[in-house]
C-alpha cells in the first residue's frame, strides 16, 4: 500500500477516505494498522435511528434511491447523487452496504465507473460503503490496491475484504483476521503478514497457539501467510508441516459454516506437502492423533470432495496408513496420564476406520460412525454417509455434522419401511430454527430404497437416490451391529437407551419420559440420562403450557464395572426406585418443583 505525503494537511470535509487511509497509514510510526482498524476522520458518529422497515421495504426504498444514479454514465455526477441519497435515506452504513450489493444493476458499465469513483473520492463511509459493496460483484484488478487501504478503516473491512476476495485472496484474509479476530493472539502474525518479510511470516505462524480460539478462522490464517508458498520454501520443515496439518484439519472441521477445506484453492498441494513429507515430523501422540483426524477428513469427511486427480486421494492415505503402521507409531507400554490415556484410547478405536477398503462402485451406501477428537476432553460424533465412497452430507448441507448413530442407526431411523417417511439427517450447529436441517424422505420401491424428498439442502435439488435393497439393509445391520467406534461410558449409554427402548413401563411408572441417552460433552467418560417428568394430571401454568421439570443423571465410568453391568444396574435402579429422587433437577416449573419438595433452583 502507497503512502500518501504525510506533511500535506487533510480536510475532513474534502479529504477522501482513501486519502485519508493513506495518511494515517503514513503517520503511523511502525506502519501497523490497528486491530479495529483506523478510526473515520469524523470518528464514530451515531447510527441513523432505526426505520422498523422490513427487508423487502428497505430494499424497496434503496433501490428507488440508488437505481437511477448507478445508470448514469457520468461517474463524478453519479457520485456526488450517492452521496446525497446515502444522507437521505437516513439508514445505517452496514445497511446500505448489505442492499448495495444485491441491487439489479441496469448498466454495469456505468455502476462499475461509479463504484469506482466513491471509492477513490468518496467522503462518507455510507458513500464508499455503497461503492465497495458494487465492487464485490463488478471489481477488477485495478481496484486492488483501494480496496485494500479502505479495508484498513474500522467499519469498512468486511465489505473491503469480501471485494478483494475473487481479486487478491491473500490481502482478503489479512483483513479478516486483523478486523474480526477477536483476540490479539493474531497479532503478530498480521504484523509479520504486512511487512511481506516471509521469514518473519514462518516464524509468526509457527508461533501461533494450538488453541481454538487463535485458529477461529483457519483458511483465512493459511491465505494470509501463503501456507503452500511457505512450504514450497520451506520443504521439510517438521513445524511448519505440523503447523499446515492443524490448519488442513481445522477446516475440514468448522461445525457451524460451509468446511472451509471446499473453499481453500490450494488445499490438494498443501495436503500433498503435508503427507507426502509427514515422514519427517517426530512420533508424538499428539501428531497420531493430527495425522489419523487428517486420514478420517480425506476418506469421509469435506476433504474427500476436493477436485482430486484420480487415485489421488487413496494415494495419499495409502501412505499415511504406511506410515503409521510403522513401529516409530505403535503405542509404547508405559502407564499414560488420563489425557494421554485418552487420546491413545481414541487411537486404539479409530486407526483402522479411513484405511479400510472402499466399496466397489455402484448403489450402495455406507454409513460411518465417527469420533471426531477435537480436543482430549471432547468428543465429537457423527454419523457420515458415503455413497459410491464419497460423503453426501458435506456436499448436501454445510452447516453442521450428520446426526449421531443413537438418532439415525439405533432407533430405525434409516430403515426403510412400505410407507415413506421424512428423516433428519443433519441439523445446523447453531439450532433447526436457525440455520435449518437436511431431511430426506425414505421410501422402498420394489427391490430399490429410495431418498428423495429432499429438504433443506444448499444449492440445486439434489437427485434421488437408489439403492439396491438387499445391500441397503445389510449395510445398516453391518453399522447397527459395529460398536468398535465406542468408548465405555457411550457403550453404556447406547444399552441404557436400548433397555428403555425395550421396557418403557420403567419410566412411564413414574410419569418420565426420555429426551436422551449419551455422553457429557465435556466429560465424554460420564452417561448422562436426560429425563421429563409430566404431572399424570397434565397440569398446566398461567398461560396454558404444561407444567414440566427437567433432570439429568450422571454416572461416571470410574465404578469398575463393564457398561453391560452398569447399564443393568442403572436400569434395575429405575426399577425399584423414582429417578426424581436421585437425579439432578436442571430446570422447569418452579412452582411444580416447589410442590415436590425441590429448592429452586438446586445448588
Amino acid at each position: 500500500m502507497s503512502v500518501r505525503d504525510e506533511r500535506e494537511p487533510l480536510d475532513p470535509r474534502t479529504t477522501s477516505l482513501y486519502d485519508y487511509a493513506l495518511f494515517r497509514y503514513g503517520i503511523e510510526p511502525d506502519g501497523q494498522v490497528p486491530r479495529k482498524g483506523y478510526p473515520l476522520p469524523d470518528g464514530s458518529p451515531p447510527e441513523p435511528a432505526r426505520k422498523h422497515l422490513t427487508w423487502q421495504e428497505t430494499r424497496a426504498e434503496i433501490t428507488a434511491a440508488l437505481t437511477a444514479p448507478l445508470a448514469d454514465p457520468d461517474p463524478v455526477r453519479a457520485a456526488e447523487a450517492v452521496h446525497l441519497r446515502a444522507r437521505e435515506l437516513g439508514m445505517t452504513d452496514r445497511t446500505l452496504r448489505a442492499h448495495a450489493a444485491r441491487l439489479d444493476l441496469t448498466d454495469e458499465g456505468a455502476a462499475r465507473r461509479t463504484a469506482r469513483q466513491l471509492t477513490r473520492s468518496g467522503t462518507t463511509a455510507a458513500a464508499v460503503g455503497i461503492g465497495i459493496a458494487l465492487l464485490i460483484r463488478l471489481g477488477e484488478p485495478e481496484d486492488v490496491p483501494y480496496l485494500k487501504a479502505l479495508g484498513t478503516l474500522c467499519g469498512l473491512s468486511s465489505a473491503a475484504s469480501a471485494a478483494l476476495d475473487p481479486l487478491d485472496r491473500q490481502a482478503a484474509a489479512l483483513l479478516v483476521i486483523r478486523g474480526r479476530h477477536r483476540s490479539e493472539l493474531l497479532t503478530p502474525l498480521a504484523a509479520a503478514i504486512a511487512t511481506g518479510d516471509a521469514e518473519a511470516v514462518r516464524t509468526a505462524l509457527i508461533a501461533v497457539p494450538d488453541e481454538p480460539r487463535a485458529l477461529l478462522f483457519p483458511r483465512r490464517i493459511a491465505e494470509a501467510a501463503d501456507l503452500d508458498g511457505l512450504l514450497r520454501a520451506h520443504p521439510g520443515d517438521p513445524e511448519l508441516l505440523a503447523v499446515a496439518g492443524r490448519l488442513l484439519h481445522r477446516m475440514s472441521r468448522d461445525p457451524g459454516r460451509r468446511p472451509e477445506i471446499l473453499d481453500y484453492l490450494p488445499a490438494r498441494s498443501v495436503y500433498a506437502h503435508f503427507l507426502g513429507q509427514a515422514d519427517l515430523l517426530p512420533p508424538t501422540p499428539q501428531l497420531h492423533e493430527l495425522l489419523l483426524s487428517t486420514a478420517l477428513d480425506l476418506h469421509s469427511g469435506p476433504a474427500a470432495l476436493l477436485a482430486w486427480r484420480p487415485y489421488r486421494r487413496e494415494a495419499l492415505l495409502g501412505r499415511l496408513e504406511r506410515l503409521l503402521d510403522g513401529p516409530a507409531w505403535a503405542p509404547g507400554a508405559e502407564p499414560l496420564p488420563a489425557e494421554e490415556r485418552r487420546r491413545a484410547d481414541w487411537i486404539r478405536r479409530t486407526g483402522r476406520k479411513p484405511f479400510a477398503p472402499a466399496p466397489a462402485p455402484g448403489s450402495h451406501p455406507r454409513w460411518e460412525v465417527t469420533v471426531v477428537h477435537d480436543a482430549p476432553d471432547s468428543n465429537s460424533v457423527e454419523t457420515r454417509i458415503l455413497v459410491d465412497g464419497l460423503p453426501l452430507l458435506p456436499a448436501l448441507f454445510g452447516n453442521g455434522p450428520g446426526n449421531a448413530p443413537e438418532y439415525l442407526i439405533d432407533n430405525g431411523a434409516l430403515r426403510a419401511g412400505p410407507e415413506p417417511r421424512e428423516v433428519r439427517l443433519a441439523e445446523a450447529s447453531c439450532t433447526e430454527g436457525c440455520c435449518g436441517a437436511l431431511y430426506v424422505t425414505i421410501r422402498r420401491d420394489g427391490a430399490e430404497v429410495v431418498w428423495d424428498g429432499w429438504r433443506g439442502a444448499v444449492g440445486p435439488p439434489p437427485p434421488a437416490y437408489r439403492f439396491d435393497a438387499a445391500a441397503y439393509d445389510a449395510e445398516l445391520e453391518r453399522a447397527e451391529r459395529d460398536h468398535s467406534w465406542c468408548w465405555p461410558a457411550r457403550r453404556t449409554a447406547r444399552l441404557i437407551a436400548a433397555g428403555l427402548r425395550e421396557r418403557p413401563e420403567l419410566l412411564d411408572r413414574w410419569d418420565l419420559g426420555v429426551i436422551w441417552v449419551g455422553t457429557h460433552w465435556h466429560e465424554p467418560h460420564t452417561t448422562v440420562l436426560r429425563l421429563v417428568y409430566s404431572p399424570a394430571d397434565g397440569a398446566e401454568g398461567p398461560d396454558g403450557t404444561p407444567l414440566r421439570l427437567y433432570f439429568d443423571w450422571c454416572l461416571p465410568d470410574d465404578d469398575g464395572l463393564l457398561p453391560k453391568d452398569r447399564a443393568a444396574a442403572a436400569l434395575e435402579r429405575i426399577a425399584r426406585s423414582d429417578p426424581k429422587g436421585y437425579a439432578r433437577l436442571q430446570r422447569g416449573s418452579s412452582e411444580l418443583a416447589a410442590s415436590l419438595g425441590y429448592s429452586w433452583p438446586q445448588n
